[in-house]
């Protein structure tokens, strides 16, 4: 990476006509804010359909992405869908959070409408679909089929579906390709168009110059296709119960400590064959990204599983991970990698050679910097070249928020460190950002809300809670161009306007021919 600077925005946080962030005219409106802004980057939460509890970080499936993102504007103008079709449907009525209730009672249901139109129209039969069929036929044969089951039984957990399709006895799985063909068709569909917009997106972003920072969780849900279709790659009995899930050790937050409930990965199983799962994960996320952000990078380090059944954390075991056999694996199928780890949370000597030892860069979070100790290891001059510093992620407050509510010593501590005499806190935040711009980190990633000096009502996601999380949306032409102006003043003073790789002799010598 040169010296750069990206912004933090989720998808689904993006204004749009109908209820929630899509792959819209706003999506590419905010790429030529970025572009105005002097922003290489792009960085977005995981693309991937949710679940209960609308995280994306609890996907459904791996590998497909979530329906909610097709644009229905695109599939109005391709002829697919009519105003009317869309207008009279309620998607939600507050621009300012999404609802997802509203949209899992409608948006596919006018999806539904769409696919209806595309195969009278024969283009299920197009060689551009059916080549997508053929190339994702890894996941997206078995996501449909999951997806179908799912509405067999009303949404329950395919650990409660009967015995024969919980465990993909082949003739019931034949049986349902047959009875509920149509809803297989359609939800193939979906990810088709969902693909095709994206890589409009994208396509337009590297025309102007910004690479989409993706997001991928390192757990798989255990409610998922994936545990599912490939119950080889988790530690399940032979029931298909798992052994082990995860979570996290009792520590001072917590002293029962955290159980999360994925189901643990089968290394030494996946070992055997290469890590193929994990490889085509990672190749389909490049399908869908240009920079990979892996969420709990410290788990391939060392992970913590907790017996299966048990009501808290504290009977779990840390257990060594794959370490840098696996991304040997991963660099010797796929070349070198873009990646970004996330190395949050306890560090051990172990972790940090792990990290060194694939050179991928981890993460400096600001907010994390002040406190009593006043010698953290996010302070700004404990950051090296080789990292991506954030002044919060997703799973902060944000800085707004964060400077009104810590205590008065690490607010102080922070204005003396960061030099900062504004008693405004509007204009502290931007001393805030300031600070991470000024880091030696080669990116620095800002979320919108800090830009924006939003409070706590703009907060993502606050971890351990339900039911208030993923919804904050940008309200309709809020972004202006003073505060383009303004962001591209930062990144030219602190070096961070994009460069464009340096030309080897060889290759200067072609230009010239």
């Amino acid at each position: 990476m040169f010296r750069e600077s990206g912004i933090l925005f989720p998808v689904s946080s993006l204004p749009s006509r109908f209820g929630i962030g899509c792959f819209s005219k706003e999506a590419y409106d905010f790429v030529d804010f970025l572009h105005d802004a002097g922003q290489r980057y792009w960085q977005v939460l995981p693309f991937g359909p949710t679940g209960f509890g609308d995280s994306p970080y609890q996907c459904v499936s791996a590998f497909a992405g979530n329906p909610y993102f097709v644009d229905l504007v695109s599939l109005i103008e391709e002829g697919l869908l009519g105003w009317d079709e869309c207008n009279h449907r309620d998607f939600g009525s507050d621009q300012e959070r999404v609802d997802y209730g509203a949209l899992y009672n409608n948006r596919l249901e006018v999806l539904r409408i769409a696919f209806g139109r595309f195969r009278d129209r024969g283009l299920d039969q197009s060689s551009v679909y059916q080549e997508f069929v053929k190339k994702e036929a890894f996941w997206l044969r078995d996501y449909a089929l999951y997806m179908a089951l799912k509405e067999k039984y009303e949404g329950k957990a395919w650990t409660d579906w009967d015995e024969a399709d919980r465990d993909r006895d082949p003739k019931a799985l034949e049986a349902l390709s047959e009875e509920r063909a149509d809803t297989i068709a359609f939800f193939c569909f979906v990810q088709f168009k969902f693909s095709e917009q994206l890589s409009a997106l994208r396509e337009y972003a590297a025309a102007r110059k910004v690479k989409i920072i993706g997001d991928i969780p390192f757990y798989a849900a255990l409610d998922s296709v994936d545990a599912w279709a490939h119950p080889e790659v988790f530690k399940f009995d032979k029931d298909l119960v798992p052994t082990v899930v995860a979570g996290c050790p009792p520590d001072a937050h917590s002293k029962t400590g955290q159980l999360w409930g994925n189901p643990i990965y089968d290394w030494k199983a996946m070992k055997k064959n290469g890590y193929q799962w994990w490889i085509r994960r990672i190749a389909r996320s490049y399908e869908l990204m240009d920079v990979i952000r892996i969420d709990h990078f410290n788990g391939f380090d060392e992970y913590y599983e907790v017996p299966y059944g048990d009501e808290t954390a504290e009977n779990g075991q840390k257990v060594k991970g794959p370490g840098m056999a696996f991304f040997r694996a991963l660099k010797k199928e796929l070349g070198d990698l873009e990646i970004i780890a996330e190395d949050l949370g306890e560090i051990t000597k172990s972790s940090e050679k792990l990290l060194a030892d694939t050179g991928f860069p981890g993460m400096k979070v600001l907010q994390y910097a002040f406190d009593w100790s006043e010698s953290s290891y996010y302070l700004t001059y404990n950051h090296n070249k080789n990292c991506v510093v954030y002044t919060g992620t997703h799973d902060n407050t944000t800085s707004r928020a964060w400077i009104e509510e810590c205590s008065d010593h690490d607010r102080d501590f922070a204005r003396r460190f960061i030099n900062s005499e504004n008693t405004d806190y509007g204009r502290f935040v931007w001393d805030f950002i300031r600070e991470a711009y000024r880091s030696p980190a080669n990116l620095c990633i800002v979320p919108l809300q800090d830009y924006l000096v939003k409070g706590k009502e703009a907060r993502i996601n606050e971890p351990g809670t339900i039911g208030t999380n993923w919804q904050w949306r940008l309200i309709p032409n809020f972004l202006s161009k003073d505060l383009a102006v303004s962001i591209r003043g930062l990144a030219s003073t602190y070096g961070r306007l994009p460069k464009e790789p340096e030309k080897t002799k060889e290759a200067a010598g072609e230009a010239e021919k």
